[in-house]
C-alpha cells in the first residue's frame, strides 16, 4: 500500500514536470509549444505551432495514461507513459541537432534550456515512479484465493483403500493397517450344516395333526342299553 502511494506520487510529479516543460524555452529561446508534433519526424522549420498540435499534445496524452495507471495502480501504464515522454523528448533533440548543426548548452540561452530538462525529468519521475508501485496483481491473485472455496477431500475410488491421511470417516482414525479388516458375518445361530450340531425340533405340519381343523372329531355314540 505504502509503495502504491510512493510510486503514484512520483508518477504524477513526473507527469507535471512533462505537461509544463512545453510552456518553458527549449532552444535558443524557443519554447516547447512552437514546435509542432510533426516537425519531428519531417524536421525542425521556423513554423510556427498551435498550442494543440504542439509538443504539449503527446505529454498531455502521457500524463492522462499516468492518472489512468495511477487508479488502475497498473505499473506497465505508468512506465509506458513515462518511456513516451522520454521517446517525444530525444527524437526532438535528433531533430534539433540535425537542423542547428549540433546541440550546446550554453549560459546565455542560445543552446538547450530549462524545458527539455524539465521533460526528461518528468519521464525519469514516470519510470521511477512505476518501479516504486507494487501494483495490485499480487493482492488481486491473493483475494481471489482466498474467496475460492476451499474443496474437501475427494472421496477415494472403490477400489482404493481409505486410509489416514486423509480419512473419510467421522473423528480420528484408528486404522493403522494399510489393508481392509475382514468383515465378519453376524450371528445366525450354530451351522446347520456342522453333523455335531443337534437337529433342531421341527413345526408340526398342519397335515400332520389327526384334529380336522374344519370338522372336529366327534365322540362316538354310546352302545345301546338292552
Amino acid at each position: 500500500m505504502i509503495r502504491n502511494v510512493l510510486g503514484s506520487l512520483v508518477a504524477l510529479a513526473g507527469a507535471t514536470s512533462a505537461v509544463l516543460s512545453p510552456f518553458r524555452d527549449w532552444y535558443a529561446g524557443r519554447a516547447g509549444q512552437d514546435y509542432r508534433v510533426e516537425d519531428l519526424f519531417g524536421g525542425i522549420t521556423a513554423a510556427e505551432s498551435g498550442v494543440l498540435v504542439s509538443m504539449l499534445l503527446p505529454f498531455l496524452a502521457t500524463a492522462l495514461l499516468v492518472i489512468v495507471g495511477v487508479v488502475l495502480r497498473s505499473r506497465l501504464v505508468v512506465a509506458f507513459a513515462g518511456l513516451v515522454v522520454l521517446g517525444f523528448t530525444v527524437l526532438w533533440m535528433v531533430r534539433q541537432g540535425q537542423a542547428a548543426g549540433s546541440l550546446v548548452v550554453a549560459g546565455d540561452g542560445s543552446g538547450l534550456q530549462v524545458g527539455v530538462v524539465n521533460a526528461l525529468a518528468g519521464g525519469l519521475l514516470m519510470v521511477i515512479g512505476a518501479l516504486l508501485m507494487s501494483g495490485r496483481g499480487r493482492r488481486g491473485r491473493r483475494s481471489r484465493r482466498e474467496r475460492e472455496p476451499v474443496e474437501p477431500y475427494a472421496a477415494p475410488a472403490a477400489d482404493q483403500v481409505d486410509t489416514w491421511p486423509p480419512t473419510q470417516e467421522p473423528g480420528m482414525s484408528v486404522q493403522t493397517s494399510p489393508w481392509p479388516e475382514p468383515e465378519v458375518d453376524p450371528y445366525t445361530g450354530p451351522d446347520p450344516r456342522d453333523p455335531r450340531t443337534p437337529p433342531s425340533p421341527r413345526a408340526p405340519h398342519p397335515e400332520d395333526d389327526p384334529r380336522d381343523p374344519v370338522h372336529p372329531p366327534h365322540r362316538p355314540p354310546p352302545p345301546p342299553q338292552g
